[in-house]
């Protein structure tokens, strides 16, 4: 990644949060709770993943990622790393949203649509996105109240279905100008920066 990293910063009603884009070093050193995160059995079904993910490849992801352009965020809350998010496939104006809160004992509490709230900020302010899309498992319901309660809606269009990861996913989009109108306030409060 050449372009400089940045910080998402918003002091919240659930503590100081922070979404930071890592260097590879960085994950590396966070390879093994990243990787429990992803195996857990419940993460891993709404993820779709088949398999346990190693260390190993917690690291070749992100390196791809990188490679790919993405912006990859790690999670933090109080300084403690909660989760992931990123935005890939970042083309003509579009992305894809994903993330992850790891620990089942976090996920419930809103800390997803918070930080979902601050990685789209960054998307739309500093990538000048105007659509963001995700790709969810029909299972991940919890997944789809956290996009509806940012502001999406089902895509079944032909950019929205190119952003699909499985054939029966479920894509819902949003667009900048909604985003913003529906988290004014929020947006006040969320800083980014360089690191």
């Amino acid at each position: 990644m050449d372009d400089p990293r940045f910080a998402i910063d918003w002091t919240s009603d659930v503590g100081q949060l922070a979404a930071l884009e890592p260097k590879l070093q960085e994950v590396a050193a966070r390879a093994s709770q990243l990787a429990a995160g992803y195996n857990e059995p419940r993460n891993a079904k709404l993820m779709g993943h088949e398999h346990p993910i190693s260390e190993f490849e917690v690291v070749d992801h992100y390196e791809a990622m990188f490679e790919e352009g993405a912006r990859v965020f790690l999670l933090y809350r109080d300084a403690q790393l909660v989760g992931d998010a990123d935005l890939r496939g970042i083309r003509n104006g579009t992305a894809e949203f994903a993330f992850m809160v790891a620990a089942p004992a976090e996920q419930g509490k809103g800390l997803g649509t918070k930080f979902a709230l601050m990685v789209h900020a960054f998307a739309f302010r500093r990538l000048a996105l105007h659509h963001v899309f995700a790709s969810i498992v029909p299972e991940n319901v919890a997944s789809r109240r956290v996009f509806e309660k940012l502001g999406y809606i089902r895509d079944d269009g032909p950019v929205a279905r190119e952003y699909a990861d499985e054939r029966d996913d479920i894509v819902m989009a949003i667009d900048r100008d909604t985003f913003e109108q529906l988290h004014a306030k929020q947006l006040r409060e969320i800083t980014i920066a360089p690191r």
